[in-house]
């Protein structure tokens, strides 16, 4: 008995960016960096690179669910294309693929078109929709995201920062970790956090809407997903509702072997909003000031949430 034949699907989107080609070549060549420049991309990591191929893992939303999926690409750094094809889909997709295209423009800049064709399994008209769907609205949003992160800010300055605080534990890799992911815990273990609602999704996969207070007292929403790799003591997170100051937060807790005990590290990628920064914090102010801001901000309650974990792993190494 014959597979019967599904039907291919193709899509188009484009948009030309104020900024030249070897620089947003550079954005979509690096998927490390995906998750602080497209909104939909919570996590990307290569797991395969010789140069050219790439074999990608990347968890992403898709109307409004977390979806993973593995991809190969083939990067053509003189063409400054890049095609890419699903090797492990996600239901409902059951195939998936498509190229960047980027072609300089007579004002220097660039026009940027990125390809999809699919098909949906069983042929489902409902699933095609929804991955019609899925595609109109995260490719928009991705060359969109695009074009704002190949400009640079003010002055040229750089937007996007990145910093870290940390930690040397005497106690188990495991019992860190098992503070930090269970976040659902934190009201009670953390004084920052006056409220929080997790709900699991498979794979790992967590969405947090949580009150936090800020240094200075005041309370803030975060709405995050995280995804959490418990053979690595490792979790990644991407904050999807951020402050008017930002475009974007990304972030991840690693816990590493040093010594008799471990050392817990928080990394934070902030990506600044220029007008938001001047929005709050004057029209005079700098990005340096609002990068200090933030640090000191996200760093105190890091730190806090650090100091908490370690008390709690070397309390039970201890017993």
């Amino acid at each position: 008995m014959t597979t019967p034949t599904l039907t291919t699907h193709l899509t188009r989107h484009e948009i030309t960016v104020p900024a030249a080609p070897e620089r947003v070549f550079a954005l979509i060549a690096d998927a490390d960096g995906w998750p602080n420049v497209f909104g939909p991309t919570v996590h990307a990591e290569v797991a395969e690179d010789d140069g050219t191929e790439q074999l990608l893992r990347i968890w992403a939303t898709a109307n409004g669910e977390v979806r993973h999926w593995t991809s190969r690409r083939t990067l053509d750094r003189t063409a400054r294309t890049v095609v890419f094809r699903q090797v492990v889909s996600s239901a409902p997709v059951a195939s998936m693929g498509g190229e960047w295209l980027i072609t300089p423009t007579a004002d220097g800049g660039s026009h940027v078109v990125l390809l999809h064709d699919f098909t949906a399994v069983d042929d489902d008209p409902q699933a095609v929709a929804w991955i019609e769907q899925a595609i109109d609205r995260n490719s928009a949003a991705e060359l969109a995201a695009l074009g704002r992160a190949a400009q640079p800010g003010p002055d040229g300055e750089e937007l996007r920062f990145t910093f870290s605080d940390s930690l040397l534990v005497e106690g188990a890799a495991q019992d860190v970790f098992e503070f930090l992911d269970r976040a659902d815990a934190w009201p009670q273990r953390l004084p920052h956090v006056a409220r929080l609602d997790l709900v699991e999704q498979d794979g790992g996969v967590q969405h947090l809407e949580m009150d936090t207070r800020s240094p200075d007292g005041s309370l803030h929403t975060t709405v995050s997903v995280r995804v959490s790799f418990p053979e690595r003591r490792t979790l990644v997170y991407k904050q999807i509702k951020v402050p008017p100051v930002m475009t974007g937060h990304t972030g991840r807790w690693v816990i590493e072997p040093e010594g008799t005990g471990v050392r817990a590290t928080s990394w934070h990628t902030v990506t600044l909003d220029p007008e938001g920064v001047r929005t709050l914090l004057g029209e005079d102010a700098t990005l340096a000031e609002a990068k200090q801001k933030v640090r000191h901000a996200l760093g105190t309650n890091s730190s806090t949430t650090l100091r908490h974990a370690k008390e709690f792993a070397e309390q039970r190494r201890s017993r």
